[in-house]
């Protein structure tokens, strides 16, 4: 039977280092610009507590997120080993676009796809170069996407890619900036031909946007005294908890029955979006409790946030090569494992992807 297939991935994950002691000398504000009087130390100390979060990553100055997204690109095409030539769905989740160090203004006139596709140099016209608004499930939803594009006959081979540069759009006033970062990951697909059980096997996704849609948005910053008219990245992180943990579960347990699989321990990895770890723990805990499980696989959910934060679009992906190359201590794949692919952001969006290695 005919599947996509992962045959390549890579990633980027920038070098600069921020840690959460490099908030101490900041000022934070509430969402009703009055200032919080705890100390920094103390507001980074009780965040790392709750998310997990010690260190996330931003780009240099001179980079952007096509740039980013090139490099993980690069790294998959090599890896995969296809002819860039031939590829023929090259697909961009993003949520902001290009943005310049010292601005605030996305820039995604062309497409970063397109700027994707210059930068590689593909000629081919019939290289379609694209990119996608879906939140932090965008890479997730791609894969999804290409798949569809193989089934209906389309498309045989597809980049996809997932990059952000969240460090552009922070307000440093505010405490929830620290959860985000930057990052790119990608990954070739292909509809193969191959005897092989490895690949695809199903998909779910969701989008609530009636209570929900502006859950996460863009907003002006908590310091009283800037300029009102600029606008950051902003959420309401109690209700996308709740949403999440309401949601998520229910949409990996569908994916996971249209894949056919009927016990739950053949799932051997879970890559989801790293949002938060014990947001992240949460869903996972009641997505085995709709089997009736009480105890979850101590080695099921590799987690990176702990180091590289919040990268959106690019934490399913990012993990998933480096797991895949074994990179990531204590967590290793083998032919002929169950993998979810899983993924919440603003949208509201949910979705998930049951792929057999």
């Amino acid at each position: 039977m005919r599947r996509t297939i992962i045959t390549g991935t890579g990633h980027y994950i920038p070098k600069k280092v921020q840690t959460n002691q490099d908030f101490s000398d900041h000022s934070f504000y509430d969402a009703d610009q009055n200032k919080i009087d705890t100390p920094p130390e103390v507001i980074a100390q009780k965040f790392e507590e709750i998310t997990g979060i010690g260190a996330r990553r931003y780009v240099d100055p001179n980079m952007h997120t096509s740039d980013i997204g090139t490099i993980a690109a690069q790294r998959a095409i090599e890896d995969s080993g296809i002819d860039p030539e031939t590829i023929d769905q090259l697909i961009f989740a993003h949520n902001f676009g290009d943005v310049k160090k010292g601005t605030i203004q996305t820039d995604v006139l062309p497409a970063l796809a397109a700027r994707v596709k210059h930068n590689l140099k593909i000629s081919n016209p019939r290289c379609v170069a694209y990119d996608i608004l879906f939140g932090c499930p965008g890479w997730v939803q791609g894969v999804i996407q290409a798949d569809a594009f193989f089934k209906a006959g389309i498309a045989k081979t597809a980049l996809v890619i997932g990059a952000e540069t969240l460090s552009r759009v922070l307000d440093d006033n505010d405490r929830d900036s620290m959860i985000f970062s930057d990052g790119a990951g990608a990954s070739v697909l292909e509809y193969s031909d191959a005897d092989s059980e490895s690949g695809i096997y199903s998909a779910s996704s969701l989008s609530h946007t009636i209570d929900e849609a502006f859950f996460l948005f863009l907003g002006k910053s908590n310091h009283p005294e800037a300029d009102p008219n600029i606008r950051y990245i902003k959420m309401h992180g109690r209700k996308v908890y709740e949403y999440a943990l309401t949601h998520v579960p229910a949409a990996m347990k569908e994916c996971v029955e249209a894949a056919g699989i009927d016990d739950v321990s053949k799932i051997k990895k879970i890559f989801i979006h790293q949002a938060n770890e014990k947001l992240d723990e949460g869903v996972v805990k009641r997505f085995y409790r709709l089997y009736g499980e009480k105890v979850v696989p101590a080695d099921i959910m590799p987690m990176s946030v702990h180091e590289f934060g919040n990268s959106s679009v690019a934490t399913v992906p990012t993990l998933f090569d480096r797991v895949r190359r074994g990179d990531h201590k204590g967590h290793n794949l083998h032919e002929g494992d169950y993998v979810i692919f899983a993924s919440v952001g603003s949208g509201m969006n949910i979705n998930a992807v049951c792929y057999k290695i």
